[in-house]
């Protein structure tokens, strides 16, 4: 039964255990590399210089320590099977880029102290800083499609109630919600490629934008949904995978009421208000407010709201009549 599951199997893999193995890996590389390297390498650069110096496995079970505590700690989070899958997603590629930058920044610190007599003349490359970013992301993303929802679905016993709206012949219903691409692109450039080229010239290197870009588009991607109503339910899109998924046998109502997403949830985005109480919540205005059999509630904003809502019912009626 999904209501009873604890522990994400693919959630514990890529939150758990993956950030401990990288953090293992990178000490057992430096163990390896230790004949190579200076007694005391170079651990923290200046823009010019290094200026921290450490012992070899002393930095490499530093590095791992922080890397299991900051970004598997966050990436953790992707094995509670109870917890809202969106959420887990995120926390994931989160906490798996975080993973990517420290592990790369590690491993390219001991290559380039191979051999090396002198530490205090090394340089440590900056795209590292990106490459291990996007690296990360990208593993966390693959993470966060074998996520699954394991919440505890609970079938209605009832009919939507009677003064609820009806569509007198419904019909699947695909509506966006949140920012389109134009207001997408703005947020992006604005959030990850202005504040990316500033660094740039700051920092002498196109490096920044691979560290900024993704963190735009991750934030980019919190703020598009994709909502489909059809006979078999409602689904919440994001990232390309569903983030919230009910069956039309779960659903007890719908109804259409206004939304001030910063008032009624307190601010934009997939949200979650109280137990239980969850909103995709872009816009004031109308929105759908959809009630489970297990509790939970679900509120879309959306100029479609009535239609939505109709729909909802109509199919969750046909639903009663043939079960």
């Amino acid at each position: 039964m999904h209501g009873s599951r604890i522990v994400d199997p693919a959630g514990a893999v890529f939150g758990l255990v993956l950030p401990v193995v990288a953090a293992l890996s990178a000490v057992l590389l430096t163990k390896l590399w230790e004949p190579r390297l200076p007694a005391e390498i170079a651990t923290h650069w200046t823009t010019t210089s290094p200026d921290g110096f450490s012992a070899p496995m002393s930095s490499a079970w530093t590095f791992a320590l922080v890397t299991v505590l900051f970004g598997g700690g966050c990436a953790a989070f992707a094995a509670l099977a109870p917890a809202l899958l969106m959420m887990r997603r995120t926390m994931l590629v989160v906490g798996l880029s975080v993973v990517g930058l420290i592990i790369t920044v590690q491993v390219v610190m001991l290559a380039v102290q191979l051999d090396v007599t002198d530490p205090t003349g090394t340089e440590l490359p900056l795209w590292s800083l990106g490459l291990g970013t996007v690296l990360g992301a990208a593993v966390g993303m693959i993470g966060a499609a074998c996520l699954r929802d394991y919440r505890r679905r609970v079938a209605a016993t009832k009919p939507p109630d009677a003064t609820l709206p009806r569509a007198d012949a419904p019909a699947a219903v695909a509506v966006s919600v949140g920012f389109g691409t134009t207001g997408s692109v703005i947020l992006l450039v604005l959030f990850g490629v202005v504040p990316a080229l500033v660094v740039c010239r700051l920092a002498g290197g196109w490096w920044p934008l691979a560290v900024f870009v993704p963190v735009g588009l991750l934030l980019v991607s919190l703020l598009r949904f994709r909502v489909l109503v059809d006979e078999d339910g409602i689904r919440v899109i994001n990232m390309g995978m569903p983030a919230l998924d009910y069956g039309i046998d779960e659903i007890e109502g719908a109804r259409v009421g206004v939304i001030k997403p910063f008032d009624d949830f307190g601010g934009w985005g997939l949200k979650v208000k109280g137990a239980r109480n969850y909103g995709v919540v872009t816009r004031t205005g109308p929105a759908v407010i959809i009630t489970m059999a297990c509790g939970d509630r679900l509120t879309v904003t959306t100029s479609e709201a009535e239609e939505m809502a109709g729909v909802v019912n109509a199919f969750a009626d046909r639903r009663l009549r043939h079960p």
